[in-house]
């Protein structure tokens, strides 16, 4: 299988294309290189996929739709993973042109090339932030999602209908994915995790919003990649639901999918969690909450395990014990 994965030297594309690579499938690895946060890390990822010969990492921004056109024709994947997006909820307060640029116009031009270059399965990425002001818990994929709080969310939103009326108009089969808070090796600075573990080992405070009264349904990057890759061969197709609470469009080859692990953990849980790993206690400076912020999020997962017989499990000791390690490790901490 030939795979296309934007956002390749990102945190959650480094790992499907490490993992494609592994299986002996080809990887064409797409990605701008924005700096968002440190290059010097999206390049180390993109040079530990390049010792497999059957990657090939393109540098591309996404909404430039006649190279990702030409890209597409030349290539000829037979899967794309778009997951390839601005992330951040905070830093969508000060720079939201960046995510209407990375997310949605460069979304138009993914959903644009599969138009014109068909391939057997789109899958892309969006998240739980989706969800927005809903107070129903868990979450279904069935829930109505009209109050997104924060930009991110917003253009997440709009990918997530974009990629419907694509499939509609098209009949390009599509899933779209919600994350929930993933967290791993190799992941990215902004993310609290990454946060919290670098300011604990240099004996720094940490700063936890809200007074730590948040609880996020946290969600390892190796259980995400294994839900992905399962979901690749379950290609939507209308008048074809697997039960009564699936997402599939009645209007669509559409479908959308929780990924996350069903277990809402507190973030001072959290925060023990990587105490525990480093060894070292945090000194906490207590925040109140962030504008765009939600109190709580909580995947319900039936769909996914409907769909593939798979869930998500890892828990957090886990989880975080292995991040902390490869942390050291790349760090020298």
């Amino acid at each position: 299988m030939k795979t296309l994965v934007t956002g390749s030297a990102g945190f959650i594309g480094f790992h499907l294309a490490r993992r494609l690579l592994a299986e002996g499938h080809e990887v064409v690895g797409i990605d701008a290189m924005v700096p968002y946060y440190d290059l010097t890390l999206k390049e180390a990822r993109h040079r530990l996929l390049a010792q497999s010969p059957g990657f090939r990492p393109l540098i591309l921004d996404l909404a430039d739709a006649g190279r990702l056109g030409a890209v597409m024709a030349e290539e000829t994947p037979d899967v794309l993973v778009h997951l390839a997006a601005q992330a951040g909820v905070r830093y969508a307060l000060e720079h939201p042109e960046s995510y209407i640029h990375n997310n949605v116009v460069a979304s138009y031009a993914v959903m644009e090339a599969c138009r014109h270059h068909p391939v057997e399965h789109l899958l892309v990425a969006s998240t739980s932030s989706a969800y927005g002001a809903n107070m129903s818990m868990p979450f279904r994929e069935t829930d109505a999602v009209a109050t997104p709080l924060n930009i991110y969310a917003a253009t997440k939103l709009a990918t997530e209908n974009i990629a419907h009326s694509y499939a509609h108009l098209w009949n390009q089969p599509t899933t779209a994915f919600r994350f929930f808070t993933v967290y791993g090796p190799w992941g990215r600075p902004d993310m609290a995790l990454f946060k919290f573990t670098d300011a604990i080992l240099r004996g720094r405070p940490i700063d936890v919003y809200n007074h730590g009264l948040m609880e996020r349904d946290f969600t390892y990057v190796d259980d995400l990649v294994e839900a992905i890759l399962r979901l690749v061969p379950c290609r939507p197709e209308i008048g074809k639901p697997v039960g009564p609470g699936d997402s599939l469009s009645p209007v669509a080859p559409y479908r959308l999918v929780n990924i996350g692990n069903a277990n809402p953990v507190r973030l001072l849980e959290f925060i023990a969690a990587i105490e525990r790993a480093t060894g070292r206690a945090a000194e906490r400076n207590l925040m109140d909450m962030q504008p765009g912020e939600v109190l709580k999020t909580w995947a319900d997962s039936g769909l996914l395990q409907a769909l593939t017989g798979y869930r998500p499990t890892t828990d957090v000791t886990t989880g975080v014990a292995r991040f902390v390690e490869w942390f050291r490790e790349y760090y020298g901490l």
